[in-house]
């Protein structure tokens, strides 16, 4: 299957990808005509899919996405499993590191999410590792819904070419969800933990916990009480609703889109 075919798990429409491919595709489409409004992309794990099968809300929140890409192993595997071939996991806080250190550097970016503290922390190591990176702008992830006109407005009149949004799920997925047609930008990339892990403010699993699709016993030891309804109950959820799938794509073949 080439890339660029989008598959369903369960719900929700994966992006067959890869980190070169991706990048490729984004640079396309922030070089295109703004008129139609900004790509969205979000980075999308086992939780987020499980709460698009099962939460109204969240679900309509991400009506809007443009490319959902696989971001944990679990769903890489899963999406191979209903027909995804030649998909690989495209790890949001691994992708910005790629996108810096490879894409083209005159495009031009935005940083949205995380403390100030770590925001800082942020632009300091994207720039050591490409200094002739062009930030147009940042703003921390600290601001009341009241505020995002004002921060509209500020990102309108940087025009960057990207806006990297870090704020966590939902909140990414809700703002971007409100503001996307308010403005002109490129794209919109929800990367969540990508701040953090670039940062150096937060540690990240060993790559080979990734690989073995265990990020999540990782994330799950270093902060239990916030995670273990994620966990406990979508990580089953999911589960659950792949099975359904599975077994009834052995009489349905999975519907395949072209992007």
């Amino acid at each position: 299957m080439p890339k660029g075919d989008i598959v369903r798990v369960i719900s929700t429409p994966c992006l067959v990808t890869d980190s070169a491919d991706l990048t490729t595709r984004v640079t396309k489409r922030v070089g295109e005509d703004r008129t139609s409004g900004p790509c969205s992309i979000d980075f999308t794990n086992v939780h987020i899919v499980a709460l698009r099968q099962v939460d109204e809300d969240f679900r309509a929140s991400t009506s809007n996405v443009d490319w959902f890409v696989p971001d944990s192993q679990i769903l890489t595997w899963a999406l191979s499993l209903v027909g995804g071939e030649g998909n690989e996991r495209v790890y949001g806080p691994a992708f910005l590191d790629y996108f810096i250190r490879n894409a083209d550097a005159d495009l031009t970016h935005f940083f949205l999410g995380a403390s100030q503290e770590c925001l800082d922390q942020l632009l300091l190591k994207l720039k050591e590792k490409r200094p002739e990176l062009k930030i147009v702008g940042s703003r921390n992830g600290y601001f009341k819904e009241q505020d995002e006109a004002r921060i509209n407005e500020e990102i309108n009149q940087a025009r960057p070419d990207l806006v990297w949004v870090g704020l966590g799920t939902p909140k990414q997925q809700d703002w971007i969800h409100r503001n996307k047609d308010q403005l002109n930008v490129g794209a919109l990339l929800a990367v969540g933990f990508a701040f953090d892990v670039n940062a150096g403010t937060k540690k990240d699993a060993p790559e080979w916990m990734g690989k073995f699709g265990l990020l999540w016993l990782y994330r799950f030891v270093q902060e239990p009480r916030r995670l273990f309804k994620r966990y406990a109950v979508y990580n089953t959820l999911f589960l659950w609703h792949l099975f359904r799938q599975f077994i009834s794509g052995r009489r349905t073949p999975p519907v395949r889109e072209k992007s």
